[in-house]
């Protein structure tokens, strides 16, 4: 009765013996190991976590001191698997004279993940009802102060003078551009079927262009990928905006390394997206080996006037989330020294299109 209910727990268990080796593991921890009891049974802890040696220090210790310990997002590196996060608990106890560990795990990886997307959504909230308010207190002036110059120029003596009004003119107008650029395409827009990978040919036609030659480019389509349901101008600025992005990344370094960019695009099935599960999704990813986001600024990367570059706007990927929120996707991001990967997730299934526009059509801002 006992193996029953520690078998149909959702909690993984792995019991280990003192010379800590696998005595058994329930079906949670099956799943999540991808592997089986018989298997992993009489193996040795290190062959079923690769990264777990430092670890093994401390199980030894436990067993001496029989205090249990919990760790926190923890990474596991798994056989079949790959990395994992968790948390886990060892916990010692005694049988007779033998004396057993057993580990508790918690998988984190989809709470994670919806952590980040449930964070993602909450920025592209906030930063558009802070864009909001402020362009309406800036807009408003700025057309006194164009109205007051163009009045003032007519009233001057002389022409000569009129540079200065003009000047003024001028730099109303381009403060209310990018006022205008901030609140970005807030348009309803209409969906209709499109290919994906026209997109991107556009895209890295134009970053190779632009470059010239500086940086390679390198495709890699799923051509298998149907028509999914899109705006193709909101998607093309989307998408150069994170690929602009790369390339300056790029162009900054000092070294004589190669640079490059790749564009990859492939299918997943099943999976949630702002609180929608998608039978199939397309996933885009663009990828440069520059020289990352500093750390800083990565939890508030997608806020407006946030950039890495001095003389950047940071208003690139503000409005590409904008454009991509308006297609029911996701934007997530990971970025090492060498390594920043951008990727869309853009539904597939024209159904949820079809019931989500609706609501964003009704509720739109003109």
């Amino acid at each position: 009765m006992y193996q029953q209910l520690i078998d149909n727990q959702t909690t993984a268990i792995v019991l280990l013996n003192e010379q800590l080796q696998v005595v058994y593991i329930n079906n949670a921890a099956e799943t999540l190991l991808a592997t089986s009891a018989a298997r992993t049974k009489n193996q040795p802890a290190k062959e079923l976590f690769l990264n777990f040696d430092a670890d093994l220090i401390e199980l030894k210790n436990t067993l001496i001191n029989r205090q249990s310990y919990t760790k926190r997002e923890a990474h596991l590196l798994i056989f079949n698997s790959g990395e994992i996060t968790v948390d886990y608990t060892v916990t010692p106890f005694a049988e007779k004279s033998k004396r057993y560990l057993m580990l508790e795990i918690f998988p984190l990886d989809r709470w994670l993940k919806i952590t980040r997307e449930e964070n993602l959504q909450w920025q592209h909230e906030t930063s558009q009802t802070l864009i909001r308010g402020f362009a309406h207190e800036i807009k408003n002036p700025l057309g006194g102060i164009r109205g007051a110059a163009q009045l003032l120029a007519r009233e001057l003596p002389e022409a000569s003078l009129q540079e200065y009004t003009d000047v003024i003119i001028e730099e109303a107008d381009r403060l209310r551009n990018l006022i205008d650029e901030m609140l970005g395409p807030y348009r309803p827009i209409t969906l209709t079927p499109m290919n994906i990978h026209f997109v991107l040919e556009r895209i890295t036609n134009l970053i190779e262009s632009e470059c010239a030659g500086q940086i390679e480019v390198i495709r890699d389509y799923d051509p298998s990928i149907p028509e999914l349901p899109g705006n193709q101008e909101r998607l093309i600025q989307a998408f150069l905006n994170i690929a602009r992005n790369a390339v300056q990344s790029l162009l900054s370094r000092s070294d004589n390394q190669p640079r490059t960019i790749s564009v990859v695009s492939r299918t997943i099935r099943q999976i949630t997206l702002s609180n929608v599960r998608h039978k199939i999704v397309c996933r885009v990813d663009i990828i440069d080996n520059g020289p990352g986001i500093a750390e800083d600024i990565q939890d508030a990367l997608f806020y407006p006037m946030v950039s890495g570059r001095a003389q950047g706007t940071g208003l690139g990927l503000t409005i590409a989330q904008h454009i991509i929120n308006q297609h029911h996707g996701l934007i997530e991001f990971e970025s090492q020294p060498g390594r920043t990967c951008f990727t869309v997730f853009l539904p597939l299934d024209i159904e949820a299109h079809t019931s989500a526009d609706s609501t964003t059509k009704t509720g739109a801002t003109p």
